[in-house]
């Protein structure tokens, strides 16, 4: 069964759907671009590892259902000198914070006869989001390779969480898309559209800007509107979404409204 929306499908982030989505998107990438860059090119996915705490790195309070008994009141009248026993105190449950390793795939593209590096292609993760060590690991590798002469593309399709890229104008968006050519930067083009929109259609970033160097260098374009619905498809997602409730993180009032439509046209509501 298609995916009901036109755009991206916002049930598809939920926490608990969006790592394995995130990982075929990956791979489907991959698999599309790798015929394209046939003979000059290969497209490879690499992983990057670290180690992450809780957000709150001890937590302690009375779960809901503990009931703390009082100590009865002595009839008799003890001397003054007499030690009164305290309530015994009992222990609760507390989270320590024990270090996760956190695995996120990426994309590299690479010279096939010297594996160099020609272009990054990452796809956010809510930890790439929120405060944290998955935050600063990422732009730590951004950085690195912006002042490469390494292309960077960037993904984002979480509206949850600060977005990493500040537009000037004040302009919001639900979803970006970052390509950033390493012979233009500080300059990049960003994709911004919503949740009503489809997704752009962008550039893999090859060539140097070079003239000598880049000719007959064809840059490829990116379709992730049919890559992710053939990964919905594929993965047959309409299984494990409940599009009676509203989508995690929520919409505007508006927004919801259209929903609505979308799914009651698909008869999914």
């Amino acid at each position: 069964m298609p995916s009901p929306f036109p755009g991206m499908n916002p049930y598809l982030e939920n926490p608990l759907v969006w790592p394995d989505i995130r990982k075929r998107l990956i791979v489907a990438i991959a698999d599309c671009l790798n015929p394209q860059l046939l003979p000059h090119y290969h497209v490879a996915i690499e992983e990057r590892i670290y180690e992450t705490h809780a957000e709150d790195s001890l937590f302690v309070g009375i779960p809901d259902d503990v009931v703390v008994k009082q100590g009865r009141t002595q009839a008799k009248a003890t001397p003054s000198r007499t030690a009164v026993a305290e309530p015994r105190i009992q222990p609760v449950k507390v989270t320590l914070p024990i270090p996760q390793p956190v695995r996120e795939w990426y994309l590299e593209v690479r010279w096939a006869k010297t594996g160099d590096a020609i272009a990054a292609i990452e796809i956010l993760s809510p930890k790439n989001k929120q405060p944290g060590e998955g935050r600063k690991q990422y732009k730590a590798k951004r950085q690195k390779a912006w002042a490469s002469l390494t292309h960077w593309v960037e993904i984002d399709l979480l509206r949850k969480g600060k977005p990493l890229v500040q537009i000037q104008d004040g302009t919001q968006s639900d979803y970006r898309i970052l390509v950033s050519r390493a012979y233009e930067r500080p300059s990049a083009d960003l994709y911004r559209f919503n949740v009503q929109d489809a997704i752009p259609t962008f550039p893999l970033p090859l060539c140097s800007g070079s003239p000598e160097c880049d000719r007959g260098i064809a840059e490829p374009a990116i379709d992730l509107q049919s890559l992710l619905h053939e990964v919905y498809d594929c993965g047959s997602y309409h299984l494990l979404l409940d599009y009676s409730q509203d989508p995690v993180p929520t919409l505007s009032a508006d927004t919801c409204h259209w929903l609505d439509g979308c799914l009651k046209s698909a008869a999914l509501r």
